[in-house]
């Protein structure tokens, strides 16, 4: 099917006058097994994950790896995402454990009350989120609304929503089991949102048991715009 057509479709199956639920706050933590002080921080984000309202995910970075453990969730993408934030948000340099809220906002890891001040903040912003859905188990659609100059960028993002934990055998954390939860295991870009209803394909599962979760956020690293989580 031509994408043209695909996007008359969309208009046409899309309610009139339909209203986006206000979607959840989406809180990213960017940790290493091998990182001191970071399971305070894991710990933390991992009751994050039960409360109503936010949607907490964890983000495993490998630039820890020289101190002798080799992170066992890490991917040279999510420290490329964290990247983003440390340009957009002109840090001068990235650092664990830090924690992103609606790609608007930083705050140190283990700084509980900080986070939990951001996150409030995020949750009383105003917000005009565009409509979004599941089309079965391979494709999000994205409808109308206000996107910023230049369009959006569209990612999915795929977490294990167990807790796990793990025992580094060397590095800081050596001997001590570390928590994760909600850990990210796949990123992909899936494309630009400039507005208008559009049909996004989602790409095979990388594992059994993976949550999905798609963002529609303001480009490199930029706000959150749209948050769709898989039920």
């Amino acid at each position: 099917m031509r994408k043209a057509a695909l996007i008359s479709l969309i208009l046409l199956a899309w309610p009139a006058g339909a209203a986006a639920a206000r979607p959840p706050v989406l809180v990213e933590l960017f940790t290493a097994q091998g990182c001191g002080a970071c399971a305070e921080a894991n710990a933390y984000v991992a009751k994050l994950a039960e409360r109503p309202g936010v949607v907490a995910l964890t983000f495993s970075v490998d630039y820890w790896d020289y101190l002798g453990w080799t992170d066992t969730f890490a991917s040279p993408g999510f420290a490329k995402r964290q990247q983003a934030y440390v340009a957009r948000l002109k840090l001068r340099e990235p650092y664990t454990p830090q924690v992103v809220v609606d790609g608007h906002e930083q705050a140190q890891g283990q700084k509980a009350a900080e986070v939990d001040r951001l996150i409030r903040a995020a949750v009383a912003a105003p917000r005009n989120p565009p409509d979004m859905r599941f089309i079965g188990s391979r494709r999000a659609d994205v409808g109308s609304g206000r996107a910023p100059r230049g369009g959006a960028e569209v990612w999915m993002i795929r977490y294990d929503p167990r807790t796990q934990e793990v025992t580094p055998k060397a590095g800081e954390n050596r001997g001590e089991a570390v928590t994760h939860r909600n850990v990210v295991r796949q990123i992909e870009r899936l494309g630009t949102w400039r507005g208008r209803p559009q049909a996004y394909r989602l790409p095979a599962m990388s594992e059994e048991g993976l949550k999905t979760l798609v963002v529609v956020q303001a480009p490199r690293g930029g706000r959150v715009l749209g948050l769709l989580q898989q039920p």
